[in-house]
Formats: structure tokens, sequence, C-alpha cells
């Protein structure tokens, strides 16, 4: 059977649902199991990550709680299925406690390249 353009792009956009809802639910392990060995991870600061520890070190911040419970809404999503690429923008929300003052958002996106199902890039640009 013959995958088409439309398969392809199918496949990536419910790979990027997934690995968002692994963020969502804070779940590192789940997370890191989207990554490809030799994966790099490009922060919203610039700082390259190279490999598996080196991103999960990078993430931890993220998902172990100190932001407290955060939730990624998808905004727009591109996908080029040839390059096997996605730009997924999002608006974070950290709530961090009760009341208006312990919560926070940011809009970002990011740009994911795929290959063999695996991510092997993943670059962070946000704002706020």
């Amino acid at each position: 059977m013959t995958t088409t353009l439309t398969d392809s792009r199918e496949k990536l956009s419910a790979l990027t649902d997934q690995f968002v809802a692994a963020f969502n639910r804070q779940d590192i392990d789940a997370v890191m199991s989207f990554f490809a060995e030799n994966a790099v991870y490009r922060d919203a600061y610039g700082k390259s990550h190279e490999g598996l520890a080196a991103i999960r070190k990078a993430f931890e911040p993220v998902l172990n709680g100190k932001l407290g419970k955060i939730n990624f809404a998808g905004e727009d999503r591109f996908i080029d299925a040839e390059a096997g690429k996605v730009m997924d923008s999002w608006v974070l929300h950290m709530h961090m406690g009760e009341g208006a003052d312990k919560e926070a958002s940011m809009t970002g996106l990011d740009l994911l390249s795929f290959e063999k199902d695996k991510l092997v890039r993943k670059t962070t640009y946000r704002r706020g």
C-alpha cells in the first residue's frame, strides 16, 4: 500500500497531538519516548540540548511541577509532510495556585522534525 501525502500529514498531526498531550500530562517519560537517540532540542533561549539525557534535563523544570500545572493549547499547525516537519503554535497556560496572580501564559511555537515517527529536532520560539 502506498502512503499518500494526506496519510503522512495525518500521521504527523496525530504524532504531534500525542506529543503535546504528554506535555500536558507532565509525563516526562512519555515526552521522551517521542525523541530519537540523537535528537536535538533548541530551547527558546537558543541553547541546544543534544541527546536524550540533555533533553530530559532541559524539560524537567517544565514537567516536574515547578511551574505548576501547565497546558499547551494549540493555535495553528502547518505540516510539510514531504519533509516530515510540523510548525505548531500554542499558548502555554501555567497555573501555580489559586488566584489570578498565580496564573501566567505565554505564546510560542515549536518547529518539529520527524524521521521514522521519532523527533530528531525540536526548536522552540516563545513570546511573553
